[in-house]
C-alpha cells in the first residue's frame, strides 16, 4: 500500500513504509577479506591476473556466478526482493519478494568432471506464504510482501523457515516426497471412496517410486499480536523460541503456541504525542538464549537479559555514540537512525548499519563503537535531493561472513560494499547483468566526488538511485554471496583457480 493512502496513517509507527516530510517532527525533529588493489590500477592488475602475470595471495577474488530473475524490463512491483537468507549449511537460499512469494534455491552437488566448478543454485521449491488481507476494523490494508525469512536448524529430512509480512509469522515446513501409496482398500486408484460391498478381498498398502516432488505446508501460523508493522523475527538459541518485533514492541513466541505470546519489550508511551522513537531492528544472541538487543531511530543500541525481568523494559547495556556537534545538521537524526543490527557469530560484537556507516561494536564497550567504515560518505552532500525523492529513508542491511572478518552491505546504483576488518581495506563491488558472463572477474568500482573523473570511474552525480542493493546474504561458511538488486538475485562466489 501507497505510504499515507489512508486515513489516519502514521508512518513512522508502521503504517507505511517511513516518515513524511511533514511528520518529521515526530522522529527526526532537526532540535532537538577483501579487495583493494594495490600498486596498479584496476584495468592492468585484472589485466596481469588475467595473463597469469600477478598474483594475489591476501586478497579474495570475486566472480560472478549465477543470476536469477527477468530483466528488469518485464518486471513488476510483486517481484521486487524484499529479503534474503542462506540456511545454516548454506545448501539451500531463500528469497522473498514482494508478491508474498517465498523461492527457495539449492545448491548442486559439485561435478565430477569440474572440480573446481561449485554447485550452483538452482530452483528448490516456490511457494505463496503470504496473501494481501485487509483489516475491516482499522481500515487497513496488509501487504502480502515478505519482510524477513529465518531458517531454523535442520533437525531431520524436512526444512523449516519463519516468514513474515506486517502482522503475521509462518512456520513452514519443507519436505520431499517421492514415493506414493497405492492398493487402498476403501479408495480406488483416482482417491474415490469404493462401495463397500463391492469389497470383497483384504489388500496391504504399498508404497510406490513416483518423481521427487517438494512439498511446502504451514505447520504454525502466529497471528494477531502486532498493532504495528514487524520489522523483525529472530529464533533463539534455544530453538524453542522466537521473537518478532514492530515499531514499538517485542514479542516472545514458543513454536508451539500460536495463540499466545509474551511480551518482552515495550516502548509505547501512554500519550502518544510524547514519542520520541521507534524500534527498527531486533535480534537474539547467538549463544546465549537469555539475551538480545534491539535498535532505535535515534542510533542507540539496548542489549536486554530475560532473566533479568519478564519486561525487558530496563536494559543490561546502553550503546550510543556521541555526535559530534561541528556535523549536527537537519538531517542527523534521520541519517543515524540504525536500519540494521546484526550480532557477529562469535557472539562478541554487534554490527549496525545506519543511512551513511556501518559500524562494529564490543559488547564490554558502550561508549562508543571500536570500528566505523563510511559505506557511501560521497552522498552527504546529496542529503537534501535523497530527502526530496525518499531515498534517506531506505533500510539497508548488513551481513558478517563465516568467520565475522568480513562486512558486506548495499548502497546505490547497485553497488555494494566489502570491508575487512583485519586488513581495513574496502571494495565496492556491482551488480549488473553487463558482467554476467560465468566466472567474470568483479572489477572494484570507484565513484568520484571531485570535478576530475578517471577512467572507470562513476561520477556522485550519474548514481542512479532507483537500483539499489538493500538485501545481501553472506554463505555461512564459504566465500559466497547472494544480492538482490531489485527483482534479480545475483550470486557471486571467490574465483576458484
Amino acid at each position: 500500500m501507497k505510504r499515507g493512502s489512508h486515513p489516519g496513517c502514521r508512518p513512522a509507527l508502521g503504517c507505511c513504509q517511513g516518515p513524511r516530510r511533514d511528520q518529521l517532527q515526530l522522529l527526526h525533529s532537526p532540535r532537538g577479506s577483501v579487495v583493494r588493489w594495490r600498486g596498479q590500477s584496476c584495468d592492468s592488475q585484472q589485466d596481469a591476473l588475467l595473463a597469469g602475470i600477478g598474483v594475489l595471495t591476501q586478497d579474495t577474488l570475486w566472480c560472478f556466478s549465477q543470476v536469477k530473475g527477468t530483466i528488469e524490463i518485464g518486471a513488476t512491483e510483486a517481484d521486487i526482493i524484499s529479503t534474503v537468507e542462506f540456511n545454516h549449511t548454506g545448501e539451500l537460499l531463500a528469497t522473498g519478494d514482494k508478491g508474498g512469494r517465498v523461492v527457495i534455491f539449492q545448491r548442486e552437488q559439485e561435478s565430477k568432471n569440474q572440480v573446481h566448478r561449485r554447485g550452483e543454485y538452482n530452483v528448490y521449491s516456490t511457494f505463496q506464504s503470504h496473501e494481501p488481507e485487509f483489516d475491516y476494523l482499522k481500515s487497513l490494508e496488509i501487504e502480502e510482501k515478505i519482510n524477513k525469512i529465518r531458517w531454523l536448524p535442520q533437525q531431520n529430512a524436512a526444512y523449516f523457515l519463519l516468514s513474515t509480512n506486517d502482522k503475521t509469522v509462518k512456520l513452514w515446513k519443507v519436505s520431499e516426497r517421492d514415493k506414493r501409496p497405492e492398493g487402498y482398500n476403501l479408495k480406488d486408484e483416482e482417491g474415490r471412496l469404493r462401495d463397500p460391498a463391492t469389497i470383497t478381498t483384504l489388500r496391504v498398502p504399498v508404497l510406490r517410486p513416483m518423481d521427487l516432488m517438494v512439498e511446502a505446508t504451514p505447520r504454525r501460523v502466529f497471528a494477531n499480536a502486532h498493532t504495528y508493522h514487524i520489522n523483525s523475527i529472530s529464533v533463539n538459541s534455544d530453538y524453542e523460541t522466537y521473537m518478532s518485533a514492530d515499531d514499538l514492541r517485542i514479542n516472545l513466541w514458543n513454536f508451539e503456541i500460536t495463540n499466545q505470546s509474551f511480551n518482552i519489550v515495550d516502548i509505547k508511551p501512554a500519550n502518544m504525542e510524547e514519542l520520541t522513537e521507534v524500534i527498527t531492528a531486533a535480534e537474539f544472541h547467538p549463544h546465549h538464549c537469555n539475551s538480545f538487543v534491539y535498535s532505535s531511530s535515534k542510533g542507540t543500541i539496548r542489549l536486554c537479559d530475560m532473566r533479568a525481568s519478564a519486561l525487558c523494559d530496563r536494559h543490561s547495556k546502553f550503546f550510543e555514540e556521541p555526535e559530534d556537534p561541528s556535523n549536527r545538521s537537519f538531517f542527523s537524526e534521520i541519517i543515524s537512525s540504525i536500519s540494521d543490527v546484526k550480532f557477529s557469530h562469535s557472539g562478541r560484537y554487534i554490527m549496525t548499519r545506519d543511512y551513511l556507516t556501518v559500524k562494529v561494536w564490543d559488547l564490554n564497550m558502550e561508549n562508543r563503537p571500536i570500528e566505523t567504515y563510511q559505506v557511501h560518505d560521497y552522498l552527504r552532500s546529496k542529503l537534501c535531493s535523497l530527502y526530496e525523492n525518499d531515498c534517506i529513508f531506505d533500510k539497508f542491511e548488513c551481513v558478517w561472513n563465516g568467520s565475522d572478518s568480513v562486512i558486506m552491505t548495499g548502497s546505490y546504483n547497485n553497488f555494494f560494499r566489502m570491508f575487512d576488518r583485519n586488513t581495513k581495506r574496502d571494495v565496492t563491488l556491482e551488480a549488473s547483468r553487463e558482467n554476467s558472463k560465468p566466472r567474470a572477474i568483479l572489477k572494484p568500482r570507484k565513484v568520484c566526488v571531485g570535478g576530475k573523473r578517471r577512467k572507470d570511474e562513476i561520477s556522485v552525480d550519474s548514481l542512479d538511485f532507483s537500483k539499489k542493493i538493500l538485501h545481501t546474504a553472506w554463505h555461512p561458511s564459504e566465500n559466497i554471496i547472494a544480492v538482490a538488486a531489485t527483482n534479480n538475485l545475483y550470486i557471486f562466489q571467490d574465483k576458484v583457480n
